[in-house]
């Protein structure tokens, strides 16, 4: 339909008036405008947490390992540990602000005093300070939102979303110990899994619990949902594989598979990647895997 003669004046009347402003405005540049510019470092920590269930929260270990909320952010690594390699690949990346699961210090609660002097400690510290990155743990976090980030993003690297009921009971197909071992392997890229069980043994009830959330809780859990095979990050020996073995001596049918924890909660970095493709606009964002410290021969 042609336009009104009244409404192309008034167009052209106000595009004159932005003209006389000096000011050109692209369409993308309009796009551009609604759509933040700039952020710091803290504006994105408080942006997740403001997403949590009953946030902010206290006492957290979810915090800057080094730098500081102010910094202006250039890009973002996810990560799983903070190694020497996933820093040197920030670096690379021209990234000065990485997003980690576990510890930077190599202690819960990431104090340092202890360590103070160290020559491992002091490098990397100093490597992070000379290129002005910043740390956050994002544990308790990540874990405490209406479903459990790191749980999805494992679900979604084993390729279960069929099946997943935002909890830790998968229903699958009707498959055998040992294919859930070769699916794992394939699926999360890990050369090798501890299991206890017969490797023949059906199953189908399957109880998922990335991470290392403590032998007793994992038994409790068995105890309650009665799953043909347990699937976790790691457990004490004397504890979990302990419980399974003695059920199997009797006759049960009960399987364990241990992936390693930081293969088991990988795909929660991966989720990370994904909130900040989704909710930081246009920041340069990589999941770069920090894998295993352990090696398998």
């Amino acid at each position: 339909m042609k336009k009104p003669q009244s409404d192309r004046r008034d167009f052209l009347l106000k595009t004159s008036a932005i003209l006389g402003t000096g000011i050109f405005l692209n369409p993308l540049d309009l796009f551009a405008a609604s759509r933040k510019a700039e952020y710091t470092v803290g504006e994105i920590m408080d942006l997740f947490i403001s997403q949590v269930p009953n946030s902010p929260f206290s006492p957290t270990v979810d915090t800057l390992k080094s730098g500081n909320r102010d910094q202006k952010v250039t890009g973002i690594v996810t990560t799983m540990f903070a190694t020497l390699t996933v820093i040197r690949k920030a670096i690379e990346l021209k990234a000065n602000f990485i997003i980690v699961h576990e510890p930077t210090f190599y202690n819960h609660l990431d104090e340092t005093a202890w360590l103070d002097g160290d020559p491992v400690y002091e490098f990397k510290k100093n490597l992070l300070e000379e290129h002005g990155i910043a740390v956050w743990r994002n544990h308790d976090y990540v874990h405490r939102l209406q479903i459990d980030g790191v749980q999805k993003g494992v679900v979604d690297e084993l390729g279960w979303n069929a099946y997943y009921k935002q909890n830790a009971v998968f229903n699958l197909p009707e498959t055998t110990l040992g294919n859930l071992i070769s699916h794992i392997k394939e699926k999360m890229g890990v050369p090798a899994l501890r299991y206890v069980g017969n490797l023949d043994q059906k199953a189908s009830k399957i109880l998922l619990l990335p991470g290392a959330i403590g032998g007793r809780r994992q038994i409790e859990l068995i105890m309650q949902e009665k799953p043909d095979v347990l699937i976790c990050g790691e457990s004490p020996e004397w504890e979990t594989p302990e419980y399974v073995r003695n059920a199997n001596e009797m006759g049960e049918k009960l399987g364990l598979i241990v992936i390693g924890h930081s293969a088991s909660e990988e795909g929660g970095s991966e989720f990370m990647k994904t909130w900040i493709e989704e909710n930081v606009p246009g920041m340069p964002v990589t999941h770069f895997a920090s894998g295993n410290s352990l090696q398998v021969l």
